[in-house]
């Protein structure tokens, strides 16, 4: 049996745009990907406009939380997607040669619930788009 495809998805303090990405692919691509989020810096905690822009969405954001890059190091991961200019510069090296993607993304913290919802939606098009892409996956029903 094939394993689904790990992808980890790393930001500066896995607070928003990181964390909206895992649930999204999760999601999105339900059984062909595994996707996991990390920060070179992790912030305390996730962006209440994050998890707003989630559940409007119809998504579960429960056991969110900013994890650190050490935290998945030894997973075996097959891509690596950097979405904030600062995470592409400090992406670490990995135990084994791993491919990397960067998509930026707008950081809408501090701004209104509006920006967080088209983030969340650039997101989905762009990244989960270019996920399945890589991969040659379908998409799972929304």
């Amino acid at each position: 049996m094939n394993r689904p495809h790990t992808v980890l998805v790393l930001c500066t303090g896995n607070s928003c745009r990181s964390q909206m990405a895992e649930v999204l692919l999760n999601h999105d691509l339900a059984g062909q990907v595994r996707a996991l989020s990390a920060g070179t810096q992790p912030q305390p905690g996730v962006a209440a406009g994050a998890i707003e822009a989630l559940r409007l969405a119809g998504l579960d954001t429960d056991g969110l939380y900013p994890k650190d890059i050490d935290a998945v190091m030894n997973e075996d991961i097959d891509l690596v997607v950097t979405v904030c200019d600062n995470a592409k510069e400090a992406c670490p090296v990995f135990p084994r040669p791993i491919p990397v993607i960067h998509l930026p993304f707008h950081d809408p913290h501090g701004e209104p619930l509006e920006s967080f919802l088209a983030v969340r939606d650039d997101i989905r098009n762009r990244l989960v788009g270019a996920v399945r892409e890589r991969f040659g996956l379908q998409t799972a029903t929304r």
